[in-house]
């Protein structure tokens, strides 16, 4: 069965794999105008995204994917301002698994350091060039 066109708008489009996004590209991505994007940022105390040296926003994947999580409370939903901040409060968050450790841990000064073989060969060098 083929989509209907208000279908195809009701799918998201998956996020790129990258680290940070302009606001035009979050726009296209959460399917909304810059300036709601721009609001939303003003409502919702965990969206804060990163402003370049330049002054423009820089967004996260995690900021994109909070975006569209506003998105469907407020347009799929019809909840408030206050009832989306609220629900996004309550929601739980998602567990953080943990960074495996390194088995091993590496001296920087263990018995075959080459860094006062280094140091001798620089000197050396330097003997030579004066």
């Amino acid at each position: 069965m083929a989509l209907l066109d208000e279908e195809k708008d009701q799918i998201p489009a998956p996020i790129p794999d990258k680290l940070f996004f302009k606001i035009g590209e979050v726009s296209q991505l959460v399917g909304v105008e810059a300036y709601v994007l721009r609001y939303w940022e003003t409502e919702f105390p965990g969206l804060s995204p990163r402003k370049s040296s330049s002054g423009q926003r820089m967004f996260r994947r995690k900021d994109v994917e909070l975006l569209l999580s506003i998105k469907h409370l407020l347009y799929d939903k019809k909840f408030t301002i206050e009832g989306a901040r609220k629900a996004l409060q309550t929601a739980p968050k998602p567990e953080k698994t943990p960074k495996p450790q390194a088995t091993r841990q590496v001296s920087l000064f263990t018995v075959d350091d080459p860094l006062p073989g280094i140091r001798r060969e620089l000197q050396a060098i330097l003997k030579l060039l004066h």
